[in-house]
C-alpha cells in the first residue's frame, strides 16, 4: 500500500513514465547496436555528449531543450570522427572510439570545472548516474517525443536498418546506402543517449542498451521478436528497478540497470537453445547418444571376431552396472537390440546403426590420412569423435570425394553403404542398353552422374571395361565412369536392341 501511495505522487509517477519510456527506447534501438557490434560506441556517444551539455549551459544556462540540442551536436560530431579515423587512419577500430570518446569526455570535465570556479553548480554525479526522482515535465516531454520518434523510424526504416546490419553488400547493390543509415543510427542513439541522461545517467546507459536486447537475443533468433522482447524487458527492467530503489531507498539508476542485468543473467541460464541449462542438457543427452552408439559399434566388432559378451562389451567400454542397463534398455526399446541377463544380440536395424558408426570412422581416418595430409598414428582419437557427428549425406560426400575407398589406412575394410541398387551400372553386359534412374541411392552419386553429363532418364551403352573403368557411349559420347561409382549407380531400365 505504501508503494501504490508513493507512485500516486506526481514526482514518482514522472519518475516511473520516464524510467518505462528509456526502457522501451533503449531495449528497441539496442538491438541493432549490439548486432553491429557498436556497444563501444553507445559508451563512446553517452560520454561524449558532455562537451555539448556544459556549451549549452554556457550559451543558455539550465535548459532541458538546451543541454538536447547541444548533447546531440556533440554526439554527432563524435560519431563523424570516429567513422572518419577508422576508415581513413591506420588505427584499430576500437582504438578510434577510446581516442575520442575520452578526449570529448575530457573536455567536458574541464569545462565543468572551468564553470565551477565562476560560483556556478552543475553537477557531475546526477549528469553520470541520473536523478530520476528529479524529472520534470518539461523532460517528460522531451524524451516522450525522443521515444516516439526512434520507435517510429525504426518501424518505417526497419528494411533498410535489417539489410544494412546483416548483408551491406546487398544492400549497396540495391542502392540503399550503408553510411547514411549508419550515420542515421548515430542520430537515434544520440538522441536516446541524451533522452536517458535524467534516468540512468550517461555511464548506465550503456546498460539499458545493450543488456536488454542482448537478453533478447538470446531468447530469440528472429529479429522482429528480438525488438518486442528487447522493449518489454527494458520497461519490466525499469519498473521494477525503479520499485527496489524505492523500497530498498537507493539510487535508481543502478537499480535499474541491475534489474537488467538479472533479467539477462536468467535468460544466460534458462534461455532455449542457447542457455547454460539448455546446453548442459544437450552435452549430456549427446554424452549418452555416444555412449549407445559406442555399444553398438564395439558390439559388432566383437561379435565379427565371435567374442561379444555383456561383461566383455562392460569392460572394454569401462561402463559401470548401472549406465550399462540403462544404456542396453534404450536400444533395446529403440530397437537396435535385444538382450536378457546372459545374452545380447543386434536387430538388423542395430547392425546397420552400428555399421554405419564403422564406416563413418574408417572413412574419416580415410580423409585425414589422404586429404589432410596426417599420419596413421594420428587419426584415430579424432576420428573416434567425429564418427558420431557425421552425417549420412556428409559420409557419401567424403566417400565420393575419396573415391569410394575399400580400405583405411590401418587396411581394415570400409563398410559399404547400406541400401546399394539391386541392379546396377556394373551389372550390365558389352553392348547392352540402358536407361540412368530417376532415384539414385544419394545425393552425392547424383552429383557426381551430373558432373559427368549423366542426367535421370538418359540413355546410354557399355561399350568397354578396362583398367577398373566403365566406358560408355552417351550421345555419340564415350563417357568414363569408374568400376567404383558403376557399382553405385542405379540402373532404372535396360533397353532391348
Amino acid at each position: 500500500m505504501e508503494l501504490l501511495e508513493t507512485f500516486q505522487q506526481p514526482w514518482a509517477f514522472r519518475a516511473l513514465i520516464a524510467s518505462m519510456m528509456v526502457g522501451l527506447m533503449c531495449g528497441v534501438l539496442g538491438c541493432f547496436i549490439v548486432l553491429r557490434n557498436m556497444a563501444m560506441i553507445g559508451d563512446a556517444l553517452s560520454h561524449a555528449i558532455l562537451p555539448g551539455v556544459v556549451g549549452a549551459f554556457v550559451l543558455v544556462g539550465y535548459s532541458t531543450v538546451g543541454f538536447f540540442v547541444g548533447a546531440v551536436i556533440a554526439g554527432l560530431l563524435t560519431a563523424f570522427i570516429i567513422t572518419w579515423i577508422q576508415q581513413n587512419v591506420r588505427t584499430k577500430n576500437d582504438a578510434a572510439i577510446g581516442i575520442v570518446f575520452t578526449a570529448m569526455f575530457s573536455i567536458g570535465v574541464m569545462g565543468i570545472s572551468g564553470i565551477s570556479r565562476t560560483g556556478v553548480h552543475l553537477d557531475l554525479k546526477d549528469f553520470l548516474f541520473g536523478n530520476v526522482l528529479g524529472v520534470s515535465d518539461e523532460d517528460l516531454y522531451l524524451t516522450a517525443a525522443v521515444t516516439v520518434f526512434v520507435i517510429v523510424s525504426i518501424i518505417f526504416f526497419y528494411r533498410y536498418l535489417f539489410v544494412t546490419t546483416f548483408q551491406p553488400v546487398i544492400a549497396e547493390t540495391m542502392g540503399i546506402s550503408v553510411n547514411k543509415m549508419h550515420y542515421f543510427l548515430m542520430l537515434m542513439l544520440s538522441f536516446a543517449v541524451v533522452a536517458s541522461l535524467g534516468t540512468v545517467g550517461v555511464i548506465l546507459v550503456v546498460a539499458m542498451l545493450i543488456t536488454p536486447a542482448s537478453t533478447a537475443l538470446l531468447l530469440t533468433d528472429r529479429l522482429q521478436w528480438a525488438l518486442v522482447l528487447s522493449g518489454i524487458i527494458g520497461v519490466l527492467s525499469a519498473i521494477l528497478g525503479l520499485i527496489l530503489a524505492i523500497v530498498f531507498n537507493t539510487t535508481p539508476g543502478p537499480a535499474i540497470a541491475v534489474t537488467a542485468t538479472l533479467f539477462y543473467g536468467l535468460a544466460a541460464l534458462f534461455a532455449p537453445r542457447k542457455g547454460l541449462l539448455f546446453r548442459f542438457i544437450q552435452r549430456q543427452q549427446l554424452q549418452r547418444k555416444i555412449q549407445q552408439e559406442d555399444i553398438l559399434k564395439w558390439g559388432l566388432r566383437m561379435k565379427m571376431k565371435g567374442e561379444m559378451t555383456l561383461k566383455g562389451l562392460q569392460t572394454q567400454l569401462d561402463f559401470s552396472n548401472n549406465q550399462m542397463s540403462q544404456h542396453l534398455r534404450t536400444l533395446k526399446e529403440q530397437g537396435y537390440l535385444t538382450y536378457t541377463k546372459t545374452n545380447l544380440d543386434f536387430t538388423e536395424k542395430g547392425k546397420q546403426e552400428a555399421m554405419r558408426l564403422v564406416r563413418a570412422h574408417r572413412l574419416w581416418e580415410t580423409y585425414l590420412v589422404n586429404e589432410m595430409g596426417l599420419s596413421a598414428e594420428q587419426i584415430h582419437d579424432d576420428a573416434e569423435k567425429q564418427e558420431h557427428l557425421l552425417t549420412q549425406e556428409l559420409l557419401d560426400e567424403v566417400d565420393l570425394a575419396l573415391g569410394f575407398p575399400e580400405e583405411d589406412p590401418h587396411g581394415s575394410p570400409i563398410p559399404s553403404r547400406q541400401g546399394f541398387p539391386d541392379f546396377s551400372m556394373n551389372h550390365l553386359q558389352l553392348n547392352q542398353y540402358a536407361k540412368i534412374a530417376k532415384q539414385q541411392i544419394s545425393d552425392a552419386i547424383e552429383a557426381k552422374l551430373w558432373e559427368l553429363g549423366l542426367v535421370p532418364n538418359a540413355s546410354f551403352k557399355l561399350e568397354s571395361r578396362q583398367n577398373g573403368t566403365l566406358n560408355i557411349l552417351v550421345n555419340d559420347k564415350i563417357v568414363a565412369v569408374p568400376v567404383v561409382l558403376a557399382k553405385r549407380v542405379n540402373v532404372g531400365e535396360v533397353i532391348q536392341k
